[in-house]
């Protein structure tokens, strides 16, 4: 069973992400202004001036990063467009001539009030006539890696999204498809049940009535399972020989089953319904004249990381075309098609004519769900 994040706790954690990415980076460009500023002052024989040089660069940077929020709002809310660039080029510039005001104007006051708590003294931030043109050509630079920034994390994650939503719906299709298959299944074991216990009915009641039993013990397994594509392998083999008592009752001494499973597999998950079509389609074509008794092995081992299920009967086995090709019915194809959107290259179902017929399934050896 896979344990899921609710949609509204990964936005969460990704918004946390994002924010303390933001947060890293504006400190680091905090940091790299200072270290700037300070070799500057070291280079001209200013000297004493760390602790002004780190506080004016760290102050600036926060005061960047509590406007961000804005910036990003803008910048989303008018994105260059071809169609709109006549609109939204005028609406940036004038966003970012309000950022630089509101940048040069946010240090000016958090210097002020900040820098005696620092013990740097009363701060003087020079004639601010000059300030705002002084700090608006660095803003510019600032303002427009943001947009650039800003698009490019937004392309990546609307790509993201759509590539999650496209999984999504190749998922929700596959399923789709499985439980069509599934569902196909079902009522073609069930009319053939009905048929055999319908044969019986007017010859010994006693018999109909017993295969009723087991028919509705056969169909009380079926719903356990609900909607479940995989069951543990001892589940289907519950589910496979209540179908084989019911013919059994039809059959009698005609029919032998013989189960070899390994004790070490019965947890194994496997498709629901995977060996009922393949011991039917046994059963149908297998008997004959020339083999009266229809003899079938049942077989589940374990070979490297594989699960190998097998049935073999004694019959004639399967028509074949021109090309070596066996001819498969519904049941036959239905259970390819299932084992192969479930499991995709990593499975096998082999049909050989050998005594008879013989079906081996392989599949990945797991007991956890797989995704589709």
């Amino acid at each position: 069973m896979y344990l899921s994040v609710r949609p509204t706790q990964q936005s969460a954690a990704r918004a946390s992400r994002s924010w303390l990415l933001t947060f890293l980076g504006f400190t680091t460009f905090g940091f790299l202004n200072f270290e700037y500023r300070y070799l500057d002052n070291l280079a001209r024989g200013l000297h004493h001036t760390f602790a002004m040089r780190l506080f004016e660069e760290m102050t600036g940077a926060y005061v960047g990063l509590l406007l961000f929020p804005l910036v990003v709002w803008a910048i989303r809310r008018a994105r260059i467009r071809r169609d709109n660039w006549w609109v939204t080029v005028p609406f940036n510039i004038l966003a970012m001539c309000l950022f630089s005001v509101a940048a040069t104007t946010g240090m000016s006051v958090a210097r002020r009030l900040l820098a005696p708590l620092f013990g740097l003294g009363k701060y003087d931030y020079g004639n601010m006539q000059y300030r705002y043109p002084m700090e608006f050509a660095q803003h510019v630079l600032l303002f427009w890696f943001a947009v650039g920034a800003i698009y490019t994390f937004d392309s990546y994650r609307e790509a993201r999204d759509r590539q999650l939503a496209s999984a999504d719906l190749e998922a929700r299709l596959a399923e789709a498809q499985l439980q069509n298959l599934q569902l196909q299944l079902q009522p073609h074991f069930l009319f053939n049940a009905l048929n055999t216990i319908s044969s019986v009915m007017y010859d010994d009641v006693r018999r109909a009535d017993t295969m009723l039993a087991q028919l509705s013990d056969l169909l009380r397994r079926t719903l356990q399972t609900g909607h479940s594509q995989e069951v543990p392998l001892q589940e289907e083999l519950a589910l496979v020989k209540s179908y084989i008592a019911i013919m059994e009752e039809r059959f009698g001494d005609d029919l032998q089953v013989e189960f070899a499973v390994d004790p070490h597999v019965v947890r194994a998950l496997v498709p629901q319904l995977i060996l009922q079509p393949l011991v039917e389609n046994s059963m149908r074509h297998a008997r004959n004249p020339q083999t009266p008794k229809l003899i079938l092995c049942i077989a589940a081992t374990q070979e490297n990381s594989e699960l190998l299920l097998r049935v073999q009967d004694n019959g004639p086995g399967m028509p074949v075309h021109a090309s070596d090709h066996v001819v498969k019915g519904i049941g036959l194809s239905n259970t390819e098609q299932r084992l192969r959107s479930l499991y995709g290259a990593s499975q096998q179902m082999l049909l050989e004519n050998a005594d008879g017929l013989r079906v081996t399934i392989r599949l990945p050896l797991h007991t956890e769900p797989v995704s589709t």
